[in-house]
């Protein structure tokens, strides 16, 4: 049992729960600059992922609460997007065939805001199928082979990935 003011702000530290959806990062360097994409990962809690919580031809947020952030020290081929180094948000358009990867300049924002208006790129990403249902959504980015990398998103029974390559 916790009394006074000091055991009080303790014990609301203890019965805190974790967030459904923790932040999440993932992170390369290539000639010296980093390249990081910040999200929150959601699991499947026996959810019908795509095409149920995230309906296909509609875009999505990429994660969960905020919006998932790209930060690139270095300028970058995303697909066949030039991606000047700077700061951005990754949305996806989920689709039964080919997804995309959406980059867009406006940051900062929750990840239900999106303004299409402020896309940079909107790029073909490759889908396939994982071997077995994966619970907690994953970004990655693989480590650079000389200038080239890959990025993939795995959630469910699905890997989209496209490649990276930094100028």
């Amino acid at each position: 049992m916790c009394i006074g003011l000091g055991m009080l702000i303790g014990c609301q530290a203890q019965t805190k729960k974790p967030l459904a959806s923790p932040p999440a990062d993932t992170s390369q360097t290539v000639d010296g600059k980093t390249v990081s994409i910040h999200y929150n990962a959601p699991s499947m809690r026996g959810r019908k992922i795509f095409g149920g919580l995230v309906p296909y031809d509609h875009w999505w947020r990429t994660g969960a609460n905020p919006a998932t952030t790209l930060k690139t020290e270095a300028n970058l081929k995303i697909g066949t997007a030039t991606v000047p180094a700077g700061t951005y948000t990754l949305y996806t358009l989920p689709s039964t065939g080919t997804w995309k990867l959406i980059i867009n300049k406006q940051t900062g924002q929750w990840g239900t805001k999106y303004d299409q208006s402020q896309d940079l790129a909107r790029v073909d990403m490759k889908k396939e199928t994982l071997s077995s249902p994966q619970e907690v959504m994953s970004i990655t980015l693989e480590p650079f082979q000389g200038k080239q990398s890959t990025l993939h998103i795995r959630w469910e029974t699905t890997d989209v990935s496209v490649p990276v390559v930094a100028e």
